[in-house]
């Protein structure tokens, strides 16, 4: 299972990549795979106010519904377009094309988990 080293991650399953002074926000790919295909992708207005651990949307799956949260505090500025049309990127590509918000503010890397505590806790779920 795919855990790329640069990601900060949520104990919900999300992860979080700084750009510049956005942070980019999608799910885990332990996350699609628990979920199965996405088929609907429900995303939050631009320029809506996140809190950290607020929900920012749902992603529908044939198998069910989960929510998504935010990793960070600050403003939704740009949702991926491309999901409307093709919900099954979150699948085939979570960590790149399945990206799921950007948000203006800075990660609190005290709240999230590195690529190896990400591992351990996916290991303690797995028992």
């Amino acid at each position: 299972m795919s855990v790329p080293n640069d990601l900060s991650y949520t104990r919900s399953h999300e992860w979080a990549r700084v750009e510049g002074d956005l942070v980019v926000v999608g799910i885990t790919h332990y996350a699609q795979d628990q979920l199965g295909e996405v088929v609907y992708v429900e995303l939050p207005e631009v320029g809506l106010g996140a809190n950290a651990g607020e929900e920012l949307g749902t992603l529908e799956s044939v198998k069910a519904v989960a929510e998504f949260l935010s990793p960070v505090a600050g403003e939704v500025v740009e949702v991926n377009e491309r999901l409307a049309e093709e919900p099954n990127l979150v699948n085939e590509d979570p960590y790149g094309d399945g990206w799921l918000v950007k948000i203006s503010g800075a990660l609190e890397e005290d709240e999230l988990l590195d690529a190896e505590a990400y591992k351990e806790l996916l290991a303690e779920e797995s028992h």
